[in-house]
């Protein structure tokens, strides 16, 4: 059976009324064209509240459609829990055409659009930004499995206080077709929900998608992450064990829950292992999604926060929940709160949390030591002399092809002796600094700029480069050696500087 037709409706009132006796009136056969100048009922309706003190569109709209509409049967859809043109155009299992037919001899339009311009995301990469509108009053035709619908998307900013937005789609169709309409809210619902190549992020007190988060983990590999080898490997073992074993957890009649803690030094690698096993997880063939806590903000509290965070996981469980700078986050005040919600009465089957910190000490020893919360603790030293030997060929790798830098192999061992005790991101500072003294007084700078601002790479991980030794050309005659010699004796003192100060505070406690 063909869809029905709404294209009577086009004109505003159903073909049935007349403006000026009512529906179905003797004078006026039943299916005759409708009066060119009728307007549409609703939109009528809608600027003219609008333009008066208000306190709900969702009963004067709902009230006009019925009357406009009495045969058709209305749903009502808020637009936070679901996005009706979103879903069309990203499935394609719907589709829908906007109705325009200003209403001339009222003065009205046949919508309301609003242009608005979004500034660049990166003002650097030269972008003036972009125009997009944003739809507060219309109507349109959607379809949607064989069904055909009359939908109008309204704006209706009410209250007395705050003035929230509140956007809702009407959504009219024949009693035969009212099952499709519910059909199409549970799964534009379903499709809202999930994950579409993003990350779920806790920031500013609630939930959002982020793509450029998920863009940013699926460059991270371990096969880039400098780390003692038999530690890496327990960590991914660590990892696919747990989501591969719900039916062992199962067997043993254990919670299907694990917490793992990354610990040590700032700028060793806890930050891009973490993405690169958020990168592997995404790559199973069930894609595990990652939930990112930046902090535990919110307009109702903190504990309100942890209350959400632990609620999202639990329903997208299986899935890797992420805290960094854990001991930052758990305050003395949501200590107790955070840890009910990890082991208290609600179930957290398979969720794996990690969370990493520069300073497990601060921890309190009921989040560090008891097993249950975080079962393993993984420690990432500042770097021994192959790591470090190991790192100083991957920025020999990014001057393989430039001539005007002479990058010996013998000087990433000079450099890796000298830069005990260093975490990899105090020898990238070392390089950087040294490459922009050198690329300033350069003859021919512009030979540095490529190496120098891709240094943010060591957030993406580097690679352990082999390359022959065989120059013996004296450290002495080399300007990275001779620059970088500088730099790294600039670091050590503000590292010792820093050493006095810590001590100094703990002396005075006492």
């Amino acid at each position: 059976m063909p869809p029905p037709s709404y294209s009577q409706y086009f004109d505003g009132l159903p073909h049935s009324y007349d403006r000026h006796h009512g529906p179905d009136h003797p004078h006026r056969p039943p299916h005759s064209p409708p009066t060119h100048k009728s307007p549409d009922l609703t939109t009528h309706c809608y600027f003219s509240h609008s333009s008066a003190p208000r306190v709900s569109t969702d009963t004067v709209i709902a009230a006009s459609l019925k009357k406009q509409y009495p045969n058709l049967h209305l749903s009502i859809i808020p637009s936070y829990g679901v996005n009706l043109f979103a879903y069309a155009t990203a499935t394609g299992d719907a589709t829908f055409t906007q109705i325009s037919h200003d209403d001339q001899s009222n003065g009205l339009p046949s919508d309301l659009t609003w242009k608005l311009y979004f500034p660049p995301a990166r003002r650097i990469d030269g972008s003036q930004g972009g125009i997009v509108q944003d739809l507060i009053f219309g109507k349109f035709i959607y379809k949607f499995k064989g069904a055909e619908f009359i939908l109008y998307v309204v704006d209706g900013r009410d209250g007395s206080s705050s003035y929230p937005q509140v956007r809702n789609y009407y959504l009219l169709s024949t009693d035969k077709e009212s099952h499709k309409a519910e059909e199409l809210v549970l799964a534009a619902g379903q499709w809202g929900n999930e994950l579409h190549e993003e990350v779920w992020v806790w920031d500013g007190g609630g939930w959002s998608k982020n793509r450029e988060l998920y863009e940013s983990i699926r460059k991270a590999s371990w096969d880039n992450v400098i780390l003692d080898e038999g530690m890496k490997k327990m960590i991914i073992d660590d990892h696919t064990a747990f989501f591969d074993g719900r039916d062992q957890y199962d067997r043993l009649k254990v919670p299907w829950k694990r917490g793992v803690i990354y610990w040590g030094p700032p700028g060793n690698g806890k930050t891009i292992s973490i993405k690169a096993m958020m990168n592997t997880l995404y790559s199973r063939k069930v894609p595990i999604p990652a939930l990112y806590v930046r902090s535990f903000f919110s307009w109702a509290g903190p504990e309100y926060a942890i209350a959400q965070i632990f609620d999202k996981a639990r329903q997208f469980a299986p899935c890797y929940l992420i805290f960094e700078d854990l001991d930052s986050l758990v305050t003395d005040q949501v200590r107790s709160y955070f840890l009910n919600e990890i082991d208290g009465l609600k179930s957290n089957d398979g969720i794996f949390i990690v969370g990493s910190t520069n300073h497990l000490e601060r921890l309190d020893p009921g989040i560090s030591k008891r097993p249950s919360r975080f079962d393993r603790k993984y420690y990432f030293p500042d770097p021994d002399q192959d790591q470090r030997v190991a790192y100083c060929k991957f920025w020999q790798r990014k001057f393989k092809d430039n001539k005007d830098l002479e990058f010996p192999d013998k000087l990433c061992t000079a450099i890796a002796n000298i830069t005990d005790g260093f975490s990899f991101a105090y020898i990238q500072e070392a390089f950087v600094a040294a490459l922009l003294v050198i690329a300033r007084d350069s003859e021919t700078p512009n030979a540095f700029e490529g190496p120098i601002k891709e240094a943010d790479k060591f957030e993406s991980g580097w690679v352990d480069v082999e390359v022959d030794d065989g120059d013996d050309d004296d450290l002495e005659d080399l300007p990275l050696w001779v620059e970088i010699k500088k730099q790294i004796e600039i670091l050590r003192e503000g590292m010792e500087e820093k050493k006095k100060q810590m001590v100094y505070r703990g002396l005075r406690r006492f």
